[in-house]
């Protein structure tokens, strides 16, 4: 610790220091109970409330009374999706969420379309719900100072990066009172809201009948169901955040599928709630559009206006709400890096994007995430309106192809599943809701931005295509050298010699028992004959985004390097070279083998440490960036700490 640089120290004060892998219960420590995942990813639903449901009421212009079937509704189309993903928890128990639904329902094709459809679509989240929160706290300050808040919104996604980069646990925790403030004054709000009005229902119900009579004749029935299906279609931004439960499986606590399951139903709930309960207030109090204000601190407003603190209660309301749109852009930074991990598992994307941090964050994915919503709030000068018409194309092509997906996924196993018929049934529900607002929104919204999210989305789209084409490439060039290599014949019966410390010792870094480690291993035998009497094998166990869903996952692990690691010392001990083997594990492979051999040099005073590296006869720019340099990294340090360190390049043509 005594040389670490300032940088190091400035970084480790604002983020934390590194976790212990170690620990057996550190993922205990770390995942969330169905509260806590219903305040990180359940936010980001209820959140939604602060503006779906205004879209919604506004599109209805004078036709106000439509807010009562819009009401209705929602809670029912609340209900149904939510219904949906808690059969998709049941069925995809290791999250994922639409991503890896639609991979493996439909194919890798819908796969990698909805993946860039939930990025984008999770970029857009943290965008909106900072915007929006923006919104309802400025809601409150005189217009003057308006100016500051597109400012105001630039410093709170960056302090949610910071954050974030901590750690979720630690993000959600710090998040908790803003969430618990805005259940209570809603609540509140809301309950005193309805049941002011309530024995106003008869009167209500009868405007209803009057006002759809007089529509109907006026400008007929199909007008009247064309406004209430453009209404319910612009207020989908308050379905947007029920995928990042699904998504996000991997951080919650065990048993997973009960707990997501339970927070599923808290979000189904809660939103339902507070959603129909704002259409219903809109509605009773007969809102109208305040400049500087939202439709939520109108009513605020309104209903607390006779109280003692009265204008404070108001105030506090909003703020609650503007604040928890903070915590539901959480669930951008938690999913988003998350779709990209698995992408980047699948070759979708660089494969950077699925390692962790020290402190187990997606670092590079928040990142990411962050940089691309910042510049994506300065583009749209953060307007909620414009991004929500960017916002909820992608989420409902997301939904629209889970469900899609879990109904062929009924479909085949019609004789397998006694109640398939009935989660086919929701399934189906749920995808004629969410292509109707998938439709109307595009065609309402299309030549009003909504062509820009198609545009970004399919640009992603290809770009994966490009990533996979490489890998695919790459792997074809290495799976010949596997074939190649991988089975050697024995040159001899093993040698039981021990490993000499005083003798001279290759130290060689490998990465699984494959063509490349072996041929690396040759290389060493065939460019320095007899001059190493000994072989140590060092590799580490790195836990990224698809080994870290749990303590069996992370034994799993160790017992595969460990396993690779055995196969290397037999290889050698058969060529009669003694060999011994030596693993750590680690979330950075650098930081983990510079220790280790640095550990092993002490050890064997007479050895060289050795690696492989990938060379391409035509070096393209992108290389760097989608190839790892771990091997130079490790160089640089070593050298530094005066260990000779060799690579030895393996060229590849793909």
């Amino acid at each position: 610790m005594d040389d670490q640089t300032f940088g190091d120290k400035f970084r480790r004060t604002i983020i934390g220091g590194p976790r212990n892998i170690s620990d057996p219960s550190l993922f205990h420590k770390i995942s969330l109970i169905p509260i806590l995942a219903w305040i990180g990813l359940g936010a980001d639903g209820l959140s939604s409330s602060s503006y779906g449901p205004e879209e919604a009421f506004r599109a209805i212009g004078q036709h106000t009374y439509l807010a009562l079937p819009l009401a209705i509704a929602t809670a029912v189309t609340v209900s149904v999706i939510a219904y949906a993903y808690s059969r998709i928890i049941e069925h995809f128990p290791h999250g994922g969420g639409g991503y890896v639904v639609a991979t493996h329902t439909i194919g890798e094709r819908a796969g990698v379309i909805s993946g860039c459809a939930l990025l984008v679509d999770y970029m857009l989240t943290i965008t909106v719900s900072i915007a929006a929160c923006a919104d309802a706290l400025f809601s409150f300050l005189p217009i003057e100072f308006q100016r500051f808040k597109l400012i105001f919104a630039a410093v709170l996604m960056i302090i949610l990066i910071i954050m974030n980069l901590r750690g979720v646990k630690e993000s959600v925790k710090m998040l908790a009172p803003i969430f618990v403030t805005f259940v209570l004054t809603h609540v509140l709000m809301l309950g005193y809201g309805i049941f002011r009005h309530a024995l106003e229902i008869g009167p209500i119900l009868g405007g209803f009948h009057a006002n759809f009579q007089s529509d109907v004749s006026a400008i007929g029935g199909v007008a009247v169901l064309a406004i209430f299906l453009r209404a319910f279609s612009l207020g989908g931004g308050t379905y947007t955040g029920m995928e990042a439960v699904s998504n996000g499986l991997q951080i919650m606590r065990e048993p997973k599928v009960h707990t997501g399951k339970r927070t599923m139903l808290y979000m189904a709930i809660s939103l339902a709630t507070v959603a129909s309960g704002l259409l219903l207030c809109y509605l009773f109090l007969n809102v109208k559009p305040v400049s500087g204000k939202t439709l939520n601190a109108v009513i605020a407003e309104s209903l607390f206006a006779g109280w003692p603190l009265g204008y404070l209660l108001a105030l506090v309301t909003i703020l609650s709400e503007g604040a928890l749109l903070i915590v539901g852009a959480q669930a951008g930074f938690i999913d988003g890096p998350r779709v990209m991990a698995n992408m980047a598992i699948d070759y979708w994307f660089p494969r950077r994007f699925s390692s962790l941090s020290e402190r187990l964050s997606m670092q590079n994915g928040v990142l990411l995430m962050g940089i691309a919503s910042l510049i994506m709030l300065f583009a749209t000068h953060g307007s909620v309106s414009a991004l929500i018409v960017l916002y909820s194309i992608n989420v409902f092509l997301t939904f629209s192809l889970s469900q899609l997906g879990m109904s062929r996924y009924f479909i085949k196993r019609r004789n397998r599943d006694k109640k398939w018929f009935q989660h086919l049934s929701v399934h189906i529900v749920g995808l004629v809701l969410c292509l109707t607002i998938l439709v109307v929104t595009i065609l309402v919204k299309f030549k009003e931005g909504g062509w820009i999210t198609l545009v970004i989305t399919s640009f992603f789209v290809v770009f994966c295509y490009i990533i996979r084409g490489h890998y695919t490439k790459v792997k074809r060039a290495m799976d010949e050298f596997d074939t190649m290599l991988r089975n050697i014949p024995a040159a001899g019966p093993e040698t039981k010699e021990a490993v000499n410390s005083q003798n001279f010792t290759a130290i060689q870094l490998v990465a699984g028992y494959n063509g490349f480690g072996i041929h690396t291993f040759l290389s060493i035998v065939r460019n320095f004959p007899n001059v190493y009497k000994n072989f140590i094998f060092v590799s580490v166990a790195v836990i990224d985004s698809g080994s870290f869903k749990g303590t069996e996952d992370v034994e799993s692990l160790k017992e595969s390097v460990k396993s690779s690691l055995e196969k290397y010392v037999k290889l050698a001990r058969s060529l009669g070279i003694p060999a011994e083997y030596r693993m750590a594990i680690g979330t950075d492979v650098v930081d983990a083998a510079t220790d280790l051999c640095e550990q092993m040099s002490k050890e064997f005073p007479r050895s060289t440490v050795f690696a492989g590296q990938l060379t391409f006869m035509l070096e393209k720019f992108f290389h760097k960036f989608l190839h790892n340099e771990t091997s130079f990294a490790i160089q640089r340090r070593l050298q530094w700490k005066g260990i000779t360190t060799v690579i030895l390049p393996m060229r590849i043509n793909p």
